[in-house]
């Protein structure tokens, strides 16, 4: 997919504002360059006659007056337009971010995210703002340049004695300032990326006694970021040195061929009072050095924004899901691929509508991919995976989170609230859903206890993680669908607290179909079949009370789970009475 730019692409340009921009600002440059030739006149007329044309001044006060307003308008609108178009460029990052597949997103510490969707978007958003003043604010020089070859043209000639070095200065002015910038951004994002590690592994850090250490890591770039911005500061300050120096020479210039020509008989007092303020609209173009470098900060933060817009969005088709459909899954022959290695190789099986499979092998097997190929997070390089006969590559994104759930070994909680976390989703469930989700989930009791129940905020609730991965499970069931996946979602819970939550599962046999990452030989004993992974391909697809016969898969589960475990009939016992014999 081609890459798009903050100034193009998927994001508004906003254009009839830019357009309202650029034309204030063309309005006061045209005020600003008419009023010294009112003057002018307005002096010589008065010389000549004798009495001050009251006529003229109002004009000159109207166009100064006309000058401010339009200069105010400008900064009114620059801010309002670069503030909405920061808003919309975040806006249009998050969407690339939520609409690619997960692993796409996950390639970008939450750090470096972080820095691009908040200070560079910021800066980004500003070049169009900068563009426009940069265009509308050349007119005034090069309208007063012309003014000055209209009213004589030596007085011209000896403005056009500087402009070479100054196109030199400004050339250099942005090549350098783009550079500069560039590495601070780097910096700058490296900065908040190993920040935002170390908040995350707090707990880690603290227990490993490592805080002064990763106080170290994290504050090692700063001297490059000082250097990088001092580079920045060094390159404005040297440019706005050189036209602090060159541009009242060259004012200077004009002014003394002006004086020689007033003695010359060749220019009016009037004449000389224009070419004065004309001198000093001229060598204006100092002013362009802040918005160059403003644009070239802009540029870099933009280019580091490109990877984010330029990330593809999950493809499908215009295919619909039956809408009284089982929930049967089916994988066909399932390759993944990453970075050169083979996660997934002919994975195949299927989950009959209204039934229930666990997921086990040993770490690194591929579980956790299944999981995620299973509902679409992520698509296989090859082979095929059909819900109720339906390519999920053929669904909608948006259509296909309505019928399949998730939750995961560490949940994310979205929203202000307990309530708001467990009702994220495509639509808000009912309240009976929600409260029927806790309860199904164990959550019920322990939001009860909270200060505002459901209702407390997320900020103000302590979670342990068993208590996160509740709340999560309770998410997932209040979605309800035809497909229900749990990635592992149990693995922080007690065996008591696991066993409700496999009886609520239970409870949603022949309506829901689900896929269970298991770890436990009780939920692998609960599941109507069983598929046994090993380096990423399908070992064995059966009841758990058959591939119990086997070692390899017994040597799978937790010693003690084991020895439980075989004190189970497998020769008779169904599924859902090795639950019973294997509940402590």
């Amino acid at each position: 997919m081609p890459s798009s730019s903050p100034t193009e692409g998927p994001v508004p340009h906003g254009r009839p504002g830019l357009v309202l921009l650029v034309s204030c600002a063309t309005g006061g440059a045209l005020a600003a360059l008419a009023l010294p030739a009112v003057l002018g006149d307005t002096l010589d007329r008065a010389v000549t006659d004798g009495n001050v044309p009251w006529t003229a001044v109002a004009l000159c006060a109207a166009l100064t007056a006309t000058e401010a307003a339009f200069d105010a308008l400008v900064v009114l609108l620059g801010g309002t337009h670069t503030a909405v178009r920061a808003a919309r460029l975040r806006t249009a990052l998050l969407r690339r971010l939520l609409r690619t597949e997960p692993r796409h997103a996950e390639a970008h510490p939450p750090g470096d995210l972080t820095t691009r969707l908040t200070a560079n978007a910021a800066e980004a958003a500003t070049v169009p703002v900068s563009v426009a003043t940069v265009v509308s604010g050349a007119l005034v020089p090069v309208g007063a340049a012309v003014a000055l070859f209209l009213i004589d043209p030596w007085t011209g000639l000896a403005l056009l004695v500087g402009f070479p070095a100054f196109v030199v200065l400004l050339h250099l002015l942005v090549r350098r300032t783009s550079a500069a910038a560039a590495d601070y951004q780097h910096e700058q994002a490296l900065i908040a990326t190993r920040l935002t590690e170390t908040l995350e592994g707090a707990a880690t850090v603290r227990a490993a006694g490592t805080a002064r250490r990763e106080h170290a890591r994290i504050t090692e770039p700063l001297g490059r970021l000082a250097a990088h911005g001092r580079r920045t500061w060094d390159v404005h300050g040297r440019a706005t040195a050189g036209a602090a120096v060159l541009l009242p020479l060259l004012t200077v210039l004009v002014l003394a061929v002006a004086g020689l020509r007033l003695a010359a008989g060749a220019l009016s007092v009037g004449d000389l009072l224009a070419v004065s303020r004309y001198a000093v609209l001229a060598v204006g173009l100092g002013v362009l050095t802040g918005a160059l470098s403003a644009i070239a900060r802009g540029r870099s933060a933009a280019r580091r924004l490109d990877p984010l817009l330029a990330l593809p969005a999950v493809p499908h088709r215009s295919l619909t899901l039956p809408s009284d459909g089982p929930g049967t899954l089916e994988l066909r022959g399932v390759h993944v691929v990453r970075e050169g290695r083979q996660l997934l190789t002919d994975v195949s099986f299927t989950v009959p509508g209204g039934t229930s499979a666990a997921v086990v092998g040993r770490s690194g097997a591929g579980k956790s991919l299944v999981a995620a190929v299973a509902g679409r997070l992520t698509d296989p390089d090859t082979g095929r995976v059909l819900l109720d006969g339906v390519p999920l590559d053929g669904v909608a994104p948006d259509a296909l989170r309505h019928v399949v759930a998730y939750a995961f070994a560490r949940p994310a909680l979205l929203g202000t609230t307990v309530e708001d976390a467990v009702a994220v989703g495509p639509s808000r469930p009912s309240k009976q859903a929600l409260r029927d989700a806790l309860r199904d989930a164990s959550a019920d009791g322990y939001v009860s206890l909270l200060p505002l129940g459901a209702h407390t905020p997320l900020a103000d609730a302590p979670l342990s993680g068993g208590e996160y991965q509740r709340l999560g499970l309770a998410r997932a069931f209040a979605r309800g669908g035809r497909l229900l996946v749990l990635d592992d979602a149990t693995s922080s819970l007690d065996t008591v607290t696991e066993d409700r939550i496999q009886r609520a599962l239970s409870r949603r046999a022949g309506s829901c179909t689900r896929l269970v990452v298991a770890h436990r030989v009780s939920t692998a004993a609960a599941a109507d079949r069983v598929v046994w992974l090993a380096d990423g391909t399908v070992r064995a697809v059966g009841r758990h009370r058959d591939l119990w016969r086997d070692a390899a898969y017994r040597e799978l589960f937790q010693p003690a789970e084991a020895e439980s475990s075989a004190e189970v009939d497998v020769g008779e016992s169904a599924p859902g009475d090795a639950l019973d014999e294997v509940r402590p």
